[in-house]
């Protein structure tokens, strides 16, 4: 069930923490497109969000009504097992901070943006909030997920000892414009889709991949989460999470050859048994906020080719881009 809230309205002063990252970029245009007129966003140098003081400061001088954490430190598997104790402490730094901020200045609405990663390892699918904490987490990206588990967590105590409207929206796998597209610290579609590029201008050569290309995986292209936030955000839900997500997912095989024909390589690929394969399967159960009003309308094909126009259009300044 979902009531509208008819007091948020286009001045509504919106501070979008990690606007600048693929995800607040996303929401951040999104919001425009649907007349948001007061925005609010910092850039790292400007507010570092790991200083409790300055995020305090920031919050009372410029008391927003509405926050959207959308900051974070990412990455995909390398990233997560070279640099465990950054994904840990600097994610939990970031939200500890916004999220008591928020709370202690009153802010009217904070809405967590976490990931699929925070259900076990071997959990049944398709993943149900419920599974939350039922068992151990996949060892390739817990520093990540017990972060993001915090997060969860302090926004359904404030819900529950504050009565506030506090809730995490826990997205699948998502990519799109502004991804990240660096090889060692990127997700596994955006560096996919730059391995088949280089070796596509690379007279076709062959394509080498982690993994035997089994494993499953759902994807959310990042302007249909934006969506999903903004739902969130004009309509009081009746729980403190949801998953966001497709409800469908894909073998890392099928990906890998939607990919390779969208970017039109014709080299071979060749799998590395040896390398880890990460999760088995971590498919979503979006009916939650699917029965409150929401679902995705960008089909994966659809999303890849737009992300690739995006590459090729930004190819020169795109993050960690280096052809």
């Amino acid at each position: 069930m979902t009531l509208k809230l008819k007091a948020i309205k286009p001045s509504t002063k919106i501070y979008i923490a990690g606007h600048k990252g693929m995800v607040g970029a996303a929401v951040w245009r999104t919001l425009e497109a649907k007349g948001y007129t007061h925005l609010i966003g910092k850039k790292s140098h400007e507010l570092d969000l790991t200083n409790q003081n300055l995020v305090n400061r920031f919050f009372e001088e410029e008391a927003p009504e509405i926050v959207i954490d959308a900051a974070a430190r990412v990455g995909g598997i390398l990233a997560n097992q070279n640099y465990p104790y950054q994904f840990l402490m600097q994610n939990l730094q970031i939200q500890n901070n916004l999220i008591d901020a928020a709370h202690q200045n009153n802010v009217r609405k904070f809405i967590f943006l976490g990931s699929s990663c925070i259900y076990p390892k071997f959990a049944k699918q398709p993943l149900k909030e419920s599974y939350l904490l039922t068992d151990t987490l996949e060892p390739t990206n817990e520093w990540y997920a017990i972060a993001k588990i915090a997060g969860v967590k302090a926004c359904e105590a404030i819900r529950k000892e504050y009565q506030k409207d506090f809730l995490s929206l826990m997205p699948t796998n998502l990519y799109g414009y502004h991804d990240n597209f660096d090889m060692e610290t990127s997700h596994v579609l955006p560096a996919m889709l730059r391995k088949f590029h280089e070796a596509k201008i690379n007279n076709n050569a062959p394509v080498e991949l982690w993994g035997n290309g089994e494993p499953m995986r759902e994807f959310l292209f990042v302007d249909d989460l934006a969506e999903a936030v903004v739902f969130a955000l004009e309509n009081k839900l009746s729980s403190h999470l949801y998953n966001v997500g497709t409800g469908k997912d894909v073998t890392i095989k099928a990906l890998a050859e939607t990919i390779q024909k969208i970017v039109g390589h014709t080299g071979s690929i060749i799998w590395d048994a040896s390398k880890p394969n990460g999760t088995p399967r971590k498919l979503m159960d979006v009916s939650k906020l699917k029965a409150a009003g929401w679902t995705y309308t960008t089909a994966l094909e659809a999303g890849i080719q737009k992300t690739y126009q995006w590459f090729l259009e930004h190819i020169d300044s795109v993050k960690e881009v280096k052809l």
